[in-house]
């Protein structure tokens, strides 16, 4: 007889799990089932799950949204941000308002010049690449490399760290919307003010 071993798994488990990942009750449910218990193990089974349902939506159309915007204490900057998603009703959500809300702080408070990294023109990276070579004069090519995608970080809002956690990139908190919200969710354009600039 093939009897399944399950663990047990508690109600407080699944509310940590859901807290850390945003995932839904299920989902947690069963990541922590897959995981014998283990939360970490668990998040990392969600968050592929999400890269791979991000993937799968990445490709389809996101024109409904908001125009965000958030403007610093002291009113000296400021930044407004469009976010995209596929409905109405998600982008009524809160938890959207709450990303959109956030995207507009990350530009205000990081000073993007792109939204990502494949928005930068060529012509742009390679006279940064030259600048850096000529900088690291006589340094290994690896030395170049290195300086040019940490250039394209602070650059490429997709690619910057998360000014609430710095442990995730911008691209990140966008791949863990989708899979939350069951949508494809891009941020379109954005837009950064600063007194006298």
């Amino acid at each position: 007889m093939n009897r399944k071993t399950t663990v047990e798994i508690s109600t407080d488990l699944v509310r940590e799990l859901r807290n850390r990942t945003g995932a839904g009750v299920m989902d947690c449910r069963v990541a922590l089932q897959q995981a014998g218990g283990d939360l970490d193990k668990a998040a990392e089974l969600l968050r592929a799950k999400g890269l791979a349902t991000a993937a799968k939506k990445a490709s389809r159309t996101a024109s409904e949204g908001l125009v965000e915007a958030y403007i610093h204490t002291g009113g000296r900057v400021g930044a407004m941000v469009e976010v995209n998603c596929e409905t109405d009703f998600v982008a009524r959500t809160e938890e959207f308002k709450r990303l959109a809300r956030d995207l507009a702080m990350q530009v205000t408070a990081s000073a993007p010049q792109y939204v990502s990294r494949d928005a930068i023109p060529a012509e742009v990276v390679e006279t940064m690449r030259r600048q850096f070579t000529s900088e690291l004069a006589g340094k290994p090519a690896a030395a170049v490399d290195g300086r040019l995608e940490k250039w394209i970080q602070d650059v490429a809002l997709l690619e910057q760290p998360f000014i609430r956690d710095e442990s995730r990139r911008v691209r990140d908190i966008i791949t863990e919307a989708i899979a939350r919200l069951g949508e494809n969710v891009q941020i379109r354009r954005f837009a950064r003010f600063k007194l006298g600039e």
